[in-house]
């Protein structure tokens, strides 16, 4: 199952997911996209939310206004449909209404396949970016080892080409593929130092000893935080 967080308020950029794109609110138009690959549920603590989703013929629950991340949120909404242990999770953001359907499923076909490793708590996946981009903070970036495991994810441009020119750093995608069993061990888990200096909550999982599973993909989506993301989004995908 595809779970979208839709959470209403936002400080840099107030009802995001409602923003209009082309005649359709963001949070529709990403749940549009990922619905050929699995049934889509949109968690979110807004009876507008819900009411439009409804007219969009797209399923959305209620979840509690107290979250802290979109995690949560989505947790919340797996006990409320009452999912298996064994059901796959995607967790796609609602800001991500350009978001391909080939990367939803390269990490949907991650996690089926590390469904039944309990080390690895999470799957997700990075796309190569270049040397000035990596500059961004906004631009989260991951090191992983030689079996595509994260070692570390940050705001800083890592890793730093101390003697060289360096131009394949990975640019983090914030997709998550869980299991209903791993997602409940994640939200159990205390918050991590770590995660509250970079404000990631991957960062949980790694800290607490946990993998996370990576894949590369292509891709031209990005999450949109601002007006100013929106307008670079439909300029770019001219909608």
């Amino acid at each position: 199952m595809i779970i979208i967080p839709a959470r209403i308020g936002s400080s840099r950029f107030p009802n995001k997911v409602l923003a209009d794109i082309a005649g359709m609110p963001m949070v529709i138009r990403t749940a549009k996209a990922v619905e050929g690959i699995d049934d889509v549920v949109i968690a979110t603590d807004s009876q507008e939310v819900i009411d439009i989703a409804a007219k969009h013929h797209i399923k959305a629950v209620m979840t509690s206004e107290a979250h802290q991340s979109g995690t949560d949120r989505i947790y919340d909404a797996v006990q409320t449909l009452g999912l298996a242990e064994d059901e796959i999770i995607i967790n796609v953001q609602g800001d991500e209404p350009f978001i391909e359907s080939a990367v939803v499923q390269a990490i949907y076909t991650l996690t089926e396949k590390n469904k039944d490793n309990t080390r690895i708590m999470m799957n997700s996946c990075y796309k190569v970016i270049s040397n000035p981009e990596a500059d961004d903070p906004n631009i989260v970036k991951v090191v992983t080892d030689e079996a595509d495991l994260a070692l570390y994810f940050s705001r800083a441009k890592v890793p730093y080409p101390r003697d060289h020119h360096f131009d394949a750093y990975k640019g983090h995608l914030g997709i998550y593929g869980f299991t209903v069993k791993s997602l409940k061990t994640f939200c159990a888990l205390s918050h991590a130092p770590l995660e509250h200096i970079e404000k990631l909550e991957q960062l949980r999982a790694l800290y607490h000893g946990y993998e996370v599973a990576m894949t590369e993909v292509e891709t031209e989506s990005f999450g949109i935080d601002t007006p100013e993301d929106l307008e670079k989004a439909l300029r770019h995908h001219r909608l």
